[in-house]
């Protein structure tokens, strides 16, 4: 084969390539938006942080590991710990679409000053990280990430946001949804939490794994404490916002 030949073939190959490369990020992006939109109204069953958490741990030879999860509807989910979470992790959640680039720019500044870092997700980021990706600090997941909150604002409505939220976050080892965690640490369903063990929990969601709900630190009475004084400040008329 001359040089020519060899030259339109490589050509050949790489726009064979290249299509068929794009054909399969338009197929990967029409079934992700199907999926979503389905999600919408069914009850999730699982998510990915729970699926990479099962493997993790399978890999690491434990293979005691449970996961608790059991779905809710948010009408099921006690006003207090919607406001308890919103108050704890996003208070312009009825306000933005996705992103909130004031917390985003104040926790930029004072990540430059201090070695204790402080993140600026929403819980639509936070939503769109487990129910899709994994977590880490990776450039890629956080560039995945745009898209798939983007995704959640546009096909979502906010209460269906925070009711996944809800019902995927981590509040312990294993244990998924705040229906799962309510029953574990107060014996009860997370209809009948009041506002004290909505804001325990809440206080914990930085980092559940550190910090206990059954064993709270001073750290973690001290953020409790803040999260109930937010939710006083906010009011429980605030969640028709997201209406």
């Amino acid at each position: 084969m001359n040089r020519l030949n060899l030259r339109k073939f490589k050509l050949r190959r790489f726009h064979f390539s290249y299509k068929s490369a794009v054909r399969f990020l338009i197929r990967f992006f029409l079934a992700t938006v199907a999926i979503t939109f389905i999600f919408r109204f069914v009850p999730i069953p699982y998510s990915a942080y729970m699926l990479q958490q099962k493997i993790a741990h399978l890999l690491d030879g434990d293979f005691e590991y449970t996961t608790r999860h059991q779905w809710v509807s948010i009408d099921d989910i006690a006003w207090p710990m919607q406001l308890a979470v919103i108050a704890a992790e996003d208070q312009q959640f009825p306000e933005h679409y996705g992103f909130d680039f004031s917390a985003i720019e104040k926790a930029f500044k004072h990540n430059q000053k201090s070695k204790r870092t402080r993140g600026a997700s929403t819980i639509s980021q936070q939503t769109a990280k487990n129910l899709y990706l994994w977590h880490g600090q990776s450039w890629l997941r956080k560039g995945i990430e745009v898209p798939a909150t983007l995704l959640l604002e546009t096909l979502w409505s906010k209460k269906r946001i925070l009711e996944v939220y809800l019902n995927l976050a981590e509040f312990g080892e294993g244990i998924y949804g705040v229906e799962a965690a309510s029953q574990f640490y107060f014996k009860k369903p997370a209809k009948n939490l009041s506002q004290n063990e909505a804001a325990l929990l809440a206080a914990v969601l930085p980092n559940p794994i550190i910090y206990k709900v059954n064993a709270p630190g001073a750290y973690t009475k001290r953020r409790q404490f803040w999260i109930q004084h937010q939710m006083n400040q906010l009011g429980k008329s605030y969640l028709q916002k997201l209406d």
